[in-house]
């Protein structure tokens, strides 16, 4: 009772922000992102009747009590659906900045559905395996698969019809995203917290949806015709709506910093200058850059010689979850 799995991280081009049922992660708006091929999750997953109580690894040492709770939550849903009680050793080896706005949660909680359903010989499709990985963090039912990913938002209230989807694979228009790193600190407020501050409060979250489910129908006409220019134009304007929400919360928060805004500012300044480039940002300081490959040299260098810029990764279109074998492990 034993597997492995690896998930990539996924880049929200039209960004998911506030739940409508907190314990089934069901979201208040659809959403649509790219899965990146830079930042991933590689999680085993060995159930086993010798062990009294969950036992959490995270790079190679003890998860904290905390964390565990959180884990042990999410394969509870496991046993509830097999029937088995049994324990589980997790161990989890993540290549991505924690707690920076990068997604760290969506690989994670993706590869552990994968790993933990296959251990358990649930036999899973990948929409179900979207729908188990959603009850873990939300942005992780798009982490199943590769290209560009829609998550409906559904209808239901057991949460049966929300669940990812493709709609591109990546190879069939490989843009080029640059991830700006400028902090890679925890957030002082988390996105499950921030989503909930912002719904239960403020005044411009109506809108919000509103304009955000006509955002996601702008952005997958845009990849259908492969219209860089309209993407681009949605994804920083689908962005910026998200963040202004939290403006409004009470009390209000911010995840930017003023480095944030001078990359905006630079991004800016390169459309100006003739090149198409668009910025996005997650719940975090860090800015990603959607651009053309032919430009991403360029960018990256721009970028580089801020001052303030930590460090700069080239990302493309990645792919869906994987199964590895557990010696390669």
């Amino acid at each position: 009772m034993k597997a492995t799995a690896r998930a990539f991280t996924n880049i929200a081009l039209i960004k998911y922000w506030g739940k409508r049922n907190e314990s089934l992660f069901l979201p208040m708006n659809s959403s649509l992102s790219i899965t990146l091929d830079k930042f991933y999750t590689t999680t085993s997953v060995q159930f086993c009747e010798c062990l009294t109580k969950d036992v959490v690894f995270l790079n190679h040492s003890l998860m904290d009590e905390k964390e565990t709770r959180k884990i042990t939550s999410f394969l509870d849903r496991l046993r509830e659906i097999s029937g088995k009680r049994v324990n589980a050793i997790v161990n989890t080896m993540n290549k991505v900045p924690i707690s920076a706005g990068l997604a760290s949660s969506a690989s994670g909680f993706a590869a552990l559905a994968a790993a933990a359903a296959k251990a358990m010989n649930l036999n899973l499709d990948k929409k179900g395996l979207s729908q188990l990985a959603r009850q873990g963090s939300g942005s992780a039912c798009r982490s199943i698969y590769g290209g560009y990913v829609e998550w409906q938002r559904g209808e239901m209230e057991d949460g049966t019809d929300s669940y990812a989807s493709p709609i591109m694979d990546g190879q069939d228009w490989n843009l080029s995203i640059l991830s700006v790193i400028l902090s890679s600190e925890p957030k002082k407020v988390s996105s499950r917290d921030g989503m909930k501050r912002t719904v239960e409060s403020s005044p411009f979250y109506s809108n919000w949806v509103a304009e955000a489910e006509k955002d996601l129908q702008t952005a997958k006409n845009a990849i259908s015709k492969r219209d860089f220019e309209m993407l681009g134009k949605v994804v920083e304007a689908n962005a910026l709506k998200m963040h202004a929400t939290t403006l409004g919360a009470d009390p209000p928060f911010m995840y930017w910093q003023g480095t944030t805004y001078h990359v905006m500012q630079k991004v800016q300044e390169l459309r100006q200058s003739g090149i198409q480039a668009y910025f996005t940002i997650d719940a975090g300081p860090n800015v990603k850059i959607l651009c053309q490959p032919e430009d991403e040299q360029y960018i990256r260098k721009e970028m580089l010689d801020l001052p303030f810029v930590q460090d700069v990764h080239l990302c493309h279109p990645g792919p869906g979850v994987t199964y590895l074998s557990n010696s390669k492990y």
